[in-house]
């Protein structure tokens, strides 16, 4: 055999991965079978085009001229994301301590894990309905909303966060006598803030596209300007909603971009 090159001996024979192949053929039998249980055929498809086609050309041109109710349900759903993102890291930060396993008993971390778990599990639209039938319609059921979205996902990454740093310079802070607040502002926090920022900003550009979905239920911003122009079939306004919370959402992502580099 040549130095540098490979030969495959005369008598191998590729083994095949029969559980993979089974894996794969139950995909494919189940896709047939859900496939089948909806409505889907060609001439569905091909009308869906056309009134797809005739609906965006209603939208165009957008229309601005009633730019006061944009500008308001915008600023709305941007309060709503700052309020629901700046009350969602103020509990996830002792939410998240709790629930780390290396700084806390295992009788605390789950009770916090629960929470945040409990947190997680429903949609921020979901929660949004149940804050609507209990504070009424308006901006502080979706901050609440948000706020509950915001412990479920911050705190999981912040719990984590926490777990993965290094114990060498707990350990060296304890060392010297210093109290648990002490412990965690000089031990754990320098090791997490870059993360931790990382998050926030992240879940802040999360709260102001939620913003919008829980605004249709009722709970305050531009979703429920949204849903009023849809209601009215005014699709020209309907586009300039849209457009402008595509702008918002891009001038979230440059605040975001120019967060990361200062805490890098």
């Amino acid at each position: 055999m040549r130095t540098g090159t490979f030969s495959t001996p005369r008598n191998y024979t590729p083994q095949r991965n029969w559980y993979a192949l089974v894996g794969w053929l139950f995909l494919l039998v189940y896709l047939a079978y859900i496939t089948s249980l909806f409505d889907l055929d060609l001439d569905r498809f091909i009308s869906g085009l056309d009134n797809g086609s005739k609906f965006l050309g209603r939208m165009f041109p957008p229309n601005f001229t009633r730019y006061e109710l944009l500008m308001e349900g915008l600023l709305e759903s941007l309060q709503i994301g700052v309020i629901a993102t700046f009350l969602g890291v103020l509990i996830s930060l002792p939410m998240g301590f709790l629930a780390a396993r290396n700084l806390m008993p295992p009788w605390v971390t789950w009770c916090a894990r629960g929470l945040i778990v409990l947190c997680r599990s429903f949609h921020p639209v979901i929660v949004a309905i149940l804050f609507v039938k209990a504070v009424g319609f308006g901006a502080l059921a979706g901050v609440m909303a948000l706020t509950v979205a915001s412990v479920g996902f911050i705190g999981k990454l912040f719990a984590e966060s926490i777990e993965e740093i290094s114990l060498k310079q707990i350990e060296a802070v304890r060392a010297t006598g210093a109290s648990f607040p002490n412990v965690i502002l000089i031990g754990v926090f320098p090791q997490v803030m870059g993360r931790f920022t990382g998050f926030i900003s992240y879940q802040l550009d999360s709260n102001l596209r939620n913003s919008t979905m829980v605004g249709l239920v009722g709970a305050g911003g531009i979703g429920g300007t949204l849903f009023a122009a849809f209601q009215r079939f005014d699709y020209d306004f309907v586009s300039a909603i849209l457009i402008s919370i595509i702008a918002v959402i891009l001038a979230g992502e440059g605040v975001n971009n120019i967060m990361r580099r200062i805490y890098r």
